[in-house]
């Protein structure tokens, strides 16, 4: 079977760029990987990418060049960077192509995200009632976790104390100021229990990545992650996502179960195999609920995890190295692939002052509208 690696990695950092478009910020990423390859945009046969408020990602090809290279633009919410990493793990995997790229960038405007129910399948009123608003929805889901699981507001807190520590370190991140837990704790209550500081913002920013057969890679005397496993799943019944209307009284299993186990089996690892993840932040508690999602810990078992840094950079599992989307922010079509991004840099010994020692084996899992997930492992 054809392996696929990742050759090439580039990013535009992420925050608030007033002076550039989404697309700009692309384009940046495009160029900083296909450089980082030390290849041209002539040498890449196809391409994968999207963005869910700057524009189409294929209107990148005059500014890269229009050599007539297949380009399918992705959507897929949130996720829609770790689907574009599918799509192009899969025209590799068949045999169809050896070289191409996937980017993702956007641009989105200050405050909230403006959903719109009915591209959902939702009515009108829905939104117009404010349960549109995730803000929302992420508290209702954190709080009733938190009362089945006895999970501490504290708890929420040190998510965000790792995130804004992390971000000091790295340079694509937006927030690079540590944060202190009583400032996090006190902090404006947005949706209880969840305050300011443990929502990530609405943000602008661009990612890239090369991949090529283990044919071409080595043709090319070059060397990158393996991709050893890549899966997208959607909600299944009885699950209760985002934008969801109810919750049902037999539950399901979320997208993510889903998702993390088709990976594993796929790379034939296990969660106790992994050296480094970067998991969904949109706010604290994601990053709580998606650890036992992920298969890291049992529920419940967060609160001592946090309490003793087993997810810092010195723990036994870091999550979220570079700050994740509480310290980087999210634009949409960006973030699936800022997690695949940290994830090359850690496992090829770049990521400096965050470096995870030995780390062989890295995984990233992102999570979208209106209830899918995108899971990728990589080893060195």
């Amino acid at each position: 079977m054809t392996q696929v690696h990742i050759i090439g990695a580039g990013i535009h950092p992420f925050g608030r760029h007033d002076d550039k478009t989404g697309l700009d910020q692309g384009v940046h990423a495009v160029r900083e990987a296909l450089a980082d390859a030390g290849l041209e945009w002539s040498d890449i046969q196809f391409a994968f990418g999207g963005s869910s408020a700057a524009g189409s990602a294929d209107a990148a090809l005059p500014r890269l060049g229009l050599t007539g290279v297949q380009f399918i633009n992705i959507s897929n919410g949130c996720a829609t960077g770790g689907s574009s990493l599918l799509s192009g793990y899969w025209a590799i995997k068949s045999g169809e192509f050896d070289l191409g790229v996937v980017i993702g960038f956007d641009k989105h405007p200050r405050g909230a995200f403006n959903a719109d129910p009915e591209a959902s399948g939702l009515p009108r009123w829905y939104g117009e009632t404010g349960m549109m608003l995730t803000t929302q929805f992420f508290a209702m889901k954190i709080r009733r976790y938190m009362e089945l699981h006895d999970i501490s507001a504290t708890t929420l807190g040190r998510v965000a104390v790792k995130a804004y520590e992390n971000g000091t370190v790295t340079p694509h991140a937006w927030r690079r100021s540590p944060v202190d837990l009583e400032t996090i704790m006190t902090s404006q209550m947005l949706s209880d229990p969840l305050t300011k500081f443990m929502f990530c913002s609405p943000a602008e920013g661009g990612v890239a990545l090369v991949l090529a057969s283990e044919t071409k890679m080595r043709e090319l005397g070059l060397a990158g992650p393996r991709v050893r496993g890549a899966a997208v799943r959607t909600r299944p019944k009885g699950s209760f996502e985002v934008f969801a209307p109810s919750l049902d009284i037999e539950r399901g299993v979320s997208p993510t179960e889903l998702a993390s186990k088709a990976a594993y089996d796929m790379a034939g690892v296990g969660p106790g195999d992994i050296d480094v993840a970067q998991i969904q932040d949109t706010e604290s508690g994601a990053e709580i609920m998606h650890m036992a999602e992920n298969g890291f810990c049992a529920d419940g078992e967060q609160e001592q995890w946090l309490a003793e840094g087993a997810t810092r950079l010195s723990g036994k599992l870091p999550i979220n190295t570079d700050g994740g989307c509480l310290a980087c922010g999210e634009p949409i079509g960006a973030s699936g692939l800022r997690q695949v991004y940290e994830n090359v840099q850690q496992l090829r010994g770049r990521a400096e002052a965050r470096q995870v020692g030995g780390a062989r084996l890295a995984y990233s899992q992102v999570y979208g509208a209106p209830g899918l997930s995108a899971v990728a492992i990589l080893e060195i």
